[in-house]
Order: structure tokens, then sequence, then C-alpha cells
């Protein structure tokens, strides 16, 4: 059986039913985290629950369920995992079910709580693009929370494959370095790693913070002309890291030797 937990309820995948009038669904109107497990183990539980109830204080969205009953359901769709075998964890959480409109009179009473694990995908070095077609809006509490709505994210990376390239880097509105599709970014240049500041639109990682101890980062904007004098940078978010082999077919394929991914990714 490939098991979920729905509203509190273990069931078969296959069986899973979210109402079509869900918020989540017809609107985007919740939240989610990523969290990595190996084997049986989740990484860094208590900062994700943290991470997840300040985005829920952000959109005024009530989390159904405690931290003990989510981890202990999360416990039970890990056991028996093999060991050592990478998953994803996809914890999502909405408004729930509610009458049309924007806000309507008679707002949804009860959220929905859902837990996913799959397998982790892989890395491997890529190619970007810096992306053309949309912007990360820095002004928007929602570029600071995992929101559900991932548009603009996903019209990037459809623009990076068209282009012949993996992802895309993506700018905010003043034309400064943001992130990745779905991870922060670091850069070496002249020497040191540098890695954009909360203020220009970006997801304050839990891994990004690792790697900024790791690496003795500095948190700073990085224009397009600044980016153009990197000659290494990486992508990282809860799940792994992965080199960034060029920006626009120039190559970014530094030495990544120095840096232990294995200290950061730990329990």
């Amino acid at each position: 059986m490939s098991a979920v937990w729905l509203n509190g309820d273990f069931v078969d995948q296959s069986e899973a039913r979210v109402l079509v009038t869900d918020r989540g669904f017809t609107l985007a109107d919740g939240i989610f985290e990523t969290i990595k497990a190996v084997g049986s183990t989740p990484f860094w539980l208590s900062e994700h629950f943290a991470r997840l109830k300040a985005g829920a204080g952000e959109i005024g969205l009530s989390i159904p369920f405690s931290e003990t009953r989510i981890s202990d359901a999360i416990d039970r769709l890990l056991a028996g995992a093999t060991v050592d075998t990478p998953g994803a964890i996809r914890l999502t959480v909405t408004r729930g079910s509610a009458a049309r409109g924007l806000w309507p009179k008679e707002a949804a009473s009860q959220s929905t709580c859902v837990l996913t694990v799959a397998p982790s995908p892989a890395t491997h070095p890529q190619d970007f693009v810096v992306c053309r077609s949309t912007r990360r809006n820095e002004h928007s509490p929602l570029s600071r929370i995992k929101s559900l709505g991932y548009g603009d994210n996903i019209l990037a990376r459809r623009e990076a494959i068209d282009r012949g390239a993996d992802d895309a880097i993506m700018l905010n509105t003043q034309g400064h370095v943001a992130c990745a599709t779905v991870g922060n970014v670091f850069f070496r240049i002249e020497g040191a790693w540098v890695t954009p500041p909360k203020v220009d639109g970006i997801l304050p990682g839990l891994a990004r913070r690792r790697f900024i101890a790791e690496l003795g980062a500095t948190e700073a904007s990085i224009s397009s002309d600044t980016l153009r004098k990197s000659d290494a940078g990486f992508v990282c978010n809860s799940l792994g890291f992965s080199q960034i082999k060029s920006i626009d077919r120039r190559d970014l394929s530094g030495d990544l030797t120095g840096i232990s991914t294995r200290e950061v990714y730990s329990p």
C-alpha cells in the first residue's frame, strides 16, 4: 500500500480525496514544507514546524494538528523504509473547503492537512539561464514563505527548458538575483561566497542557513553585473545540493571540493 496521511487518517494514495471546493485547489490558499528523510529518519523537523507555523501566521491559516501528531504520522509513514534510502516528505496545509469567492462570508472552518512520502530526486550539476519571462516580487510577504502559489517558478522553469537549460535564476523587480526555481543560490565572487539577502525576495531556506555558517558566506544583493564575476555556484534546498554548471552558457563549473555537504545535511 502506498499510504498518505490525510486529515488524521492513513489511506491508500489511490483512495485519498480532497474536495474540489478546497481553497488549496481553487486558489493555492495554503502552505507546505518539504522534509528530507534518510531511511526512517526525518531531518530538521522542529525547524520545519517552526517555519510552517510562521507561514501559517503570515496568511492567517490554522494548522489543525499538533507537532506531536504530525511527527508521529511521519514516523509511521517512514516505518520500514530501507536504510540509507533518501526520501522526500511533503507536508501540505490548505485553508480547506469554502464557498466561491476570494474571501466568502462563510470562510473555511476546517483546514486540510496532508502528508506524503516519495523517493528523493537525485541531484547533478545543472545548466541555468537568467529568467526573462517573470520576476520575483520582493515586496510580497509570500516571497518569504512556502506558499502553494508557484506560478512564477513554473513559468521560469518552463522558460529554462525551452531555452535548452535545466533551471533558471530568478531576478527580483530591482534586477537583483533572488533564487532558483526551487532553491536558494550561492555564488563565489572574487574568492568569497555570497547569497542574496531576505529583502531581495528569497525564501530563507533551512539548508541556506547551514551553508552560510559552513562557508562563512555573506548575504548581499547580487546584480547582473556582479553575477558575471562569479566563477562557481550552487543551489540548495532541504532535499539537497546541486552545482550550477553554467549560466547563459557561461561556464561556472569551478572547484567545489571544499564544501562539506555531509556536515550540512545531517539530522
